[in-house]
């Protein structure tokens, strides 16, 4: 019997929107997947034929491009960073809903017009999107590299603004920034390894089309 396929889930916000779906497709994860507290990374499932992992939104992008693992969902943010040409991103998914936006302290904000930049400093885990978003307006970004906390960098003087993915806005309030201008919208993707799209066909292409019919047809842009 062939190896299973593998279907890289990322953690955090996407994962619990990602469950309906599965249901939706026949495929039913052992308990622990859904379990927050659970350090496991690779999970069986009802069908022996489809294995699990769950890892960090910009490492599911990686593992399928490297062919770690077949298939995959991940934001369509992280596709646009990386811009793999190993995938094939077949399916919008219609969930993990969010804007990937730039975002100011208030206080700046109230007396700043973004139709005015030349330059700008920006704290952000995006660089490359980040740089060719603000290049096609014919603005010089120098972008900082963060993993996590970016609403913190304005405060601390690292960065003047950031660009990070916005939901509903809270996080950015809590830190005294406001949104001021959007890049574009994010919604979660179903991606394949083009190799294994070819190469494991007869488990694949059916997996694809079943993820096609739970959202209705929907192609991804």
């Amino acid at each position: 019997m062939a190896e299973p396929i593998i279907l890289a889930i990322p953690k955090g916000r996407i994962l619990t929107e990602t469950l309906p779906l599965l249901a939706a497709v026949g495929i039913v994860p052992e308990p622990a997947f859904s379990d927050g507290e659970s350090r496991a990374l690779r999970f069986a499932t009802n069908r022996a034929d489809i294995g699990l992992i769950r890892v960090r939104a910009f490492d599911v992008a990686t593992f399928v491009a490297h062919g770690a693992a077949q298939i995959g969902i991940v934001g369509s943010d992280v596709l646009d960073e990386f811009d793999y040409s190993e995938l094939y991103a077949p399916v919008d998914l219609n969930i993990g809903h969010c804007r990937l936006s730039v975002a100011e302290p208030a206080a700046m904000a109230a007396q700043d017009d973004p139709r005015e930049w030349s330059h700008v400093r920006v704290a952000t885990k995006y660089p490359n999107l980040t740089a060719r978003h603000f290049a096609r307006r014919g603005v010089q970004a120098e972008c900082v590299k963060l993993n996590g906390a970016m609403e913190i960098a304005p405060v601390l003087g690292l960065a003047d603004r950031i660009v990070d993915l916005v939901s509903s806005g809270q996080t950015l309030k809590q830190n005294g920034l406001v949104e001021v201008e959007i890049i574009h919208q994010v919604s979660a993707r179903l991606i394949v390894n083009r190799a294994a799209f070819k190469t494991r066909a007869d488990t694949v292409v059916p997996l694809v089309d079943a993820f096609r019919h739970a959202v209705g047809g929907r192609a991804a842009a």
